[in-house]
């Protein structure tokens, strides 16, 4: 079930203007855009967890039970990173929204312009 929560998330971030597969290390499949991250996603049959950038709300969404700062430092310039368990996966539309907000918080502003613009 997660994998396929996965390549759907996946599919929906590589639609992004200029987004693209990176793979840092073992494990992960990241969508990037102009070679930031923007989504942090596990490869497939690895455990569900999501890591993303949100700018405007990291705040509500760490109030999840399931929702931490991103380590390494990270979770101190917004990123949050969601590991549900059973039963707590969270609306694939919920967490579209947190990869649209990542990927506006990473990409170029051209490349927001475009997706304003109707590019997506």
């Amino acid at each position: 079930m997660s994998d396929e929560i996965v390549r759907a998330l996946r599919v929906f971030g590589l639609a992004f203007p200029g987004a693209h597969s990176k793979s840092p290390w073992p494990g992960h499949d990241d969508l990037a855009v102009n070679d930031k991250t923007f989504a942090y996603l596990p490869a497939d049959g690895e455990p569900f967890s999501l890591s993303v950038k949100l700018r405007y709300t990291s705040e509500a969404a760490l109030d999840l039970p399931y929702a931490k700062p991103t380590a390494y430092g990270l979770g101190k310039s917004g990123w949050v990173t969601f590991t549900p368990g059973e039963g707590e996966m969270p609306t694939r539309e919920q967490m579209q929204e947190w990869i649209d907000e990542s990927y506006r918080a990473q990409a170029p502003r051209r490349l927001v312009k475009a997706l304003d613009a109707g590019a997506l």
